[in-house]
Formats: structure tokens, sequence, C-alpha cells
């Protein structure tokens, strides 16, 4: 049984639907009038949240945000991938062209085989949405794939571009819901580079096998730099997301930006972690006095396979996010 790691992504075309299945009106009287020529959605993105502390069984949502609609009161029709039932919400008037709704709510076990969601949209353009992978509850097919990058992402020592990208996935699995503006990784348990060319489901389990689930705790900007400054007894530093740099001297951190602008030491940064790195498990400190904010993401491994799928073909990460003088 699978569960599903929501990532946003964009809708795409679909190659395989119908032309003239739209099932949007203009305005609310024409709400369940078919219109051919219309495609509503202009982009789409859907966000996984898990609902229960389990991670298998698990209670999950999908959330769906449309943008590009009409102001009027838009009915948009959808459903998952692979099934038969077409769903629908409404976006109200005066939405401003951007309208976010949970679709659907799902409970998966041991027994279910999904380990992917996927939501196609009923227009003309047959729009169908990016991939969410969970693998909490299920693993992949020995041949699956996902998505591919144009060159080696290597692993270094102490994390280097493979945890650069991980650190990215972590963040785009669990931003939109929970306000995370940072990730951090560490080398713990990563074993190889990605190979230039498709991902398999070989390369995913040595990155990422121990399948955590990403949290976001909230701390000050000088707790940051007191987790950050910390010896690893195995010389390794914690890896951040794009939108953090930093500077390792003497011990201690010197600079530190956030989107380029310095980190002061009282601001709060909400940042994304898997848990066992939070706790101190990873040879870091534990988060001590920091502040929960949300434990709705996915597995690690599915964060990173649908980060994969949704932006492939990827490139390698620079690997210079952080500086040891």
């Amino acid at each position: 049984m699978a569960v599903v790691v929501m990532v946003a992504g964009a809708f795409v075309p679909a190659a395989h639907a119908a032309p003239g299945q739209a099932v949007f009106g203009t305005g609310s009287a024409a709400l369940a009038q078919d219109d051919p020529v219309r495609n509503p959605v202009g982009k789409a993105t859907i966000l996984f949240e898990r609902t229960t502390a389990s991670k298998c069984p698990v209670t999950f949502r999908i959330h769906g945000s449309f943008e590009g609609l009409p102001d009027d009161v838009q009915l948009v029709r959808y459903r998952v991938v692979g099934t038969e039932k077409w769903r629908s919400v409404k976006a109200p008037a005066g939405h401003g062209g951007a309208f976010t709704a949970v679709l659907q709510t799902f409970t998966w076990d041991w027994e279910t085989a999904e380990t992917s969601v996927q939501i196609e949209i009923k227009q003309p353009d047959g729009l169908v949405s990016n991939v969410l992978h969970y693998f909490k509850c299920g693993s992949p097919g020995e041949d699956e794939t996902f998505g591919e990058t144009t060159g080696n992402i290597g692993l270094t020592a102490s994390g280097g571009p493979l945890a650069e990208l991980v650190a990215d996935a972590y963040v785009d699995a669990v931003q939109a819901l929970s306000g995370a503006e940072v990730a951090l990784v560490s080398r713990y348990g990563f074993h190889t580079d990605l190979d230039a060319g498709p991902v398999t489901s070989e390369e995913l389990w040595a990155t990422q096998s121990a399948g955590l689930a990403v949290d976001v705790h909230a701390m000050t900007g000088a707790q940051l730099k007191n987790i950050l400054a910390y010896p690893n007894p195995q010389g390794w530093v914690l890896t951040p997301s794009a939108a953090l740099r930093y500077t390792l001297e003497g011990g201690a951190v010197t600079e530190m930006t956030l989107n380029g602008v310095p980190v002061t030491d009282t601001q709060v940064i909400k940042i994304a972690a898997n848990y066992i790195l939070m706790g101190g498990w990873q040879g870091f400190p534990r988060w001590e006095g920091t502040t929960s904010v949300y434990h709705g993401g996915p597995d690690d491994m599915a964060a990173l396979a649908s980060y994969l799928v949704k932006n492939s073909p990827v490139n390698a990460p620079a690997g210079d996010r952080v500086t040891v003088r």
C-alpha cells in the first residue's frame, strides 16, 4: 500500500484527453453547461497533507490550487488519474483568478497498491497534474524511473550537489501548506551519486532509503546559527535549500543570508527537515527550543521523486551554498 507524497507542480496537457469534455460555465447559472471551447484552468498545483501521525496506515488530503480562472463563479471538474469518477469544486465569484481547495481525502494502508497520485482536469485541453509520490506504505517498481538528470549529481564528503538537490525537494514538498522558507539536509544515509539520465528506483533507495517524514519547525536566526555551527564528528555540514547560504569559520557561522538578505539573530525562520535530524540522531544537535509548525509532509524519498519528475530534466546544483574557511 502506498501513500502519496504531494508535491506542487504545474498542470500539463494530457495527450489522451477527449475534446468537448469541459463542464465549465460562465456564471452560476451556467455551471452545469458544456462549453467545449473553454479551458478555464491556466495553471494548477496539487499538494499533499498528511493528517495522521502514523506514516502507514495514513490519511492524507490533496489540495488543488488553480490559477487563470475567469473571476466569476467557476466549476472545476477533475478526477484521480486511473479512476472513472469525476468530482467538482466550485470557485466563488471574486476569487481574483486563483482558487485553492481540498479536492479529496484518502486513507491508505499496507494493502493499498498505489504509490502516487495525479489529477486530471475535465476541459478540452485535458490538463493533468504533476505526479505526487509516497513510498512509506509501498515501494516503487524495480523498472520505474523518476525523471532524469542532465548530468551526474555528485555526493561529496559534506553533502555537495546531491544534498542541495534533496534540500530543494524537501522545501518544495511542504512550502505551500506550511510556509517553510528553508530546508536542511544531512548527508547521513546517502550512499551514491545520481548518475546522468533516468533516475531509477535503486538510486532513490540509495539516496533516501530510510523513508523519513519531512516536518517543519520554526526557530530564530541565533538558534539556526548554533545548529549549523555544531562540529559533526565526520566533518559534515548541514546542507540548505537554495534560499539559504552560510559561512563557517573557526567553529562559528560568520555569515548567513536568506534570499540574499543577512539573517538577524531575532528573526524567526520556518525550516523543513526530516524528524530524525530534528531529533539529534544524525550527528547534529537536537533542535531544542524550536517550535513545531507542520507535521503533514510526505516521506523524504517520495519528496525527492516528486521533485525530480516535476522538474525533469534536472541540472546539478552548484554545491556552493556552504563555505568553510
